[in-house]
């Protein structure tokens, strides 16, 4: 168990598209490989944690050792924004996408917004937001209209300039907002953005606000929360999921800002989770299409973390991943139905390759794990994936060694974890007659099964010519269907590389549309 995560959004980071980004109109996306080609990219950090070995990264280079388990996230709502990517990370799966407005919101809701306000509108389309202010701020200062606009997301954003509209008020007008959006037209954020200057040289302040729709489920942050647990939001994570379930709040409008206050929540003592959005990926970067800014902004991140991590405990666990992507490569300058990345690091923690997982939500389940906290139901957790292995592994390689492969000289050995606990180990034993050959994996479940075992958990193995471990040892066919007669389609199975390095895979995935004892019924 482990007393702290921290759990790092780099906020649009995305590393491919999904299989269905084209139904979002977001076909050849990938964030990470189109921020790689700019000379301002340059993480040597991340990369030795291992983020080039993720799924589907064949752009960056791999490492043969690995500081940290990585792991490639599939989002399974329905949306590709901010609002739905952290509630997923945070457990609540949207099945239905939340409302966009690609035509600018309807009449009636404008006309109670004025009524609400005493102030009418401006622009009410899908905009970048740098641009609104320069086309329409001069005539918003003239009339004192809001300038009301939208994105491809499910936004309701207002803009004022801060001399005529002070940021409470604005802030007051959204909380208006807020209210009338609601029913079909639930927004998933209203957002208050404030700016500064003379025409035409408005910009943009760090007094932005987002007033968020509150979370249709229940979160990892009420689970840990109501279970006596710290929840500390750094940045908008108190804005999306409307306060609920955060002990503290710590806003922050910038990443060097986050960063400096992660720094310092670094060195205080608090039991629980720090959740982490670093926006101005994003924010900045991403919609505005600058692919330097962005490569230049994971560079300072890749630069500031091992200063972070130095300040690590063996009982904290650091945790790096996205929300959804933002292409900035891209013509378009909306997020993008991208697959995200994750990294996770600390003390014991196994430098695995947990290949790609269906939802964002196995990351509240595996952090509520790891804090501890039973009974939270979401997502599918990998905490014991992250520790289990490295005994198996060990035991795998021991057993080996006993090989008798006289014949083919390629070597296996086998560690199987059963329900109970109990590790029983195998090696490939070859006959002259061939046929009578049985393989390390078998033997395992043989030993075990005639102890009285029929329940499993894991097996790791390992093989190679010589004695030395070569490559990757998937179990053959046979292997798989003895497997499967013991074994749920979440029978994890630990493949040693050459390297060290360890995948793990699940019975699902190796063996699909099985025959199984449920078959014979």
């Amino acid at each position: 168990m482990k007393k702290r995560v921290f759990l790092i959004v780099l906020d649009s980071l995305g590393i491919g598209e999904m299989p269905d980004a084209e139904s979002f109109g977001d076909l050849g996306a990938n964030t990470m490989k189109s921020i790689s080609k700019s000379q301002k990219f340059y993480i040597p950090n991340l990369l030795a944690m291992g983020l080039g070995n993720i799924d589907g990264i064949d752009y960056l280079p791999k490492t043969q050792q690995p500081t940290a388990a990585v792991a490639r996230l599939c989002e399974e709502s329905k949306g590709k924004d901010t609002t739905v990517g952290h509630w997923e990370l945070a457990g609540v799966v949207s099945e239905q996408a939340l409302p966009t407005y690609p035509e600018g919101f309807p009449e009636d809701i404008l006309d109670e917004f004025t009524r609400a306000t005493g102030r009418g509108w401006l622009c009410n389309k899908p905009y970048s937001g740098t641009q609104v202010i320069k086309d329409y701020g001069r005539e918003h200062l003239e009339t004192g209209k809001l300038i009301v606009y939208t994105s491809a997301d499910s936004v309701f954003q207002i803009a004022a300039h801060e001399s005529l509209v002070p940021p409470e008020e604005l802030y007051e007008y959204c909380r208006k907002a807020r209210a009338i959006l609601k029913g079909r037209h639930a927004v998933g954020r209203v957002i208050a953005r404030p700016f500064i200057g003379e025409y035409p040289d408005y910009t943009r302040t760090t007094n932005r606000h987002d007033f968020s729709l509150e979370p249709t489920g229940r979160t990892l942050l009420d689970h840990l929360s109501e279970n006596g647990k710290d929840v500390i939001g750094v940045g908008k994570i108190y804005d999306i999921f409307a306060g609920r379930g955060v002990t503290e709040k710590i806003l922050t409008g910038t990443n060097d800002v986050g960063m400096k206050t992660c720094m310092e929540l670094a060195d205080r003592d608090f039991n629980g989770l720090c959740f982490i959005n670093l926006v101005d990926f994003d924010q900045v970067y991403g919609h505005r299409n600058n692919v330097d800014g962005y490569a230049l902004a994971l560079s300072e991140f890749d630069a500031w973390l091992p200063k972070f991590l130095e300040k690590m405990t063996d009982d904290d666990v650091v945790m790096i991943t996205a929300d959804h992507g933002c292409d900035p490569g891209n013509e378009s300058t909306d997020h993008s139905r991208e697959y995200v990345p994750l990294l996770i690091w600390g003390e014991g923690i196994e430098k695995i390759n947990l290949g790609t997982r269906p939802t964002f939500a196995d990351v509240a389940a595996t952090t509520a794990q790891l804090l501890g906290v039973e009974g939270f139901e979401a997502g599918t957790g990998f905490a014991s994936e992250l520790t289990e292995n490295s005994a198996l592994v060990k035991l795998a390689r021991e057993a080996m060694e006993r090989s008798y492969s006289p014949y083919s000289g390629f070597s296996v050995g086998a560690a199987l974890l059963s329900k109970s606990g109990r590790v029983y180990t195998g090696c490939n034993i070859e006959n002259a007659a061939f046929s009578p050959t049985v393989c390390a994996e078998r033997t395992a479940f043989f030993k075990a099964v005639s102890e009285g075992e029929t329940e499993f958990e894991a097996i790791a193995v390992c093989g190679g010519k010589g004695g030395e471990i070569t490559d990757y040892c998937p179990p053959c066919g046979v292997c798989r269907q003895v497997m499967r007669e013991f074994c749920g389609d979440d029978f994890r199975i630990y493949m040693v590389g050459a390297d060290g390095g360890c995948r793990c895979v699940t019975l699902a995935d190796i063996l699909p549309e099985s025959f199984s004892p449920d078959n014979v019924k």
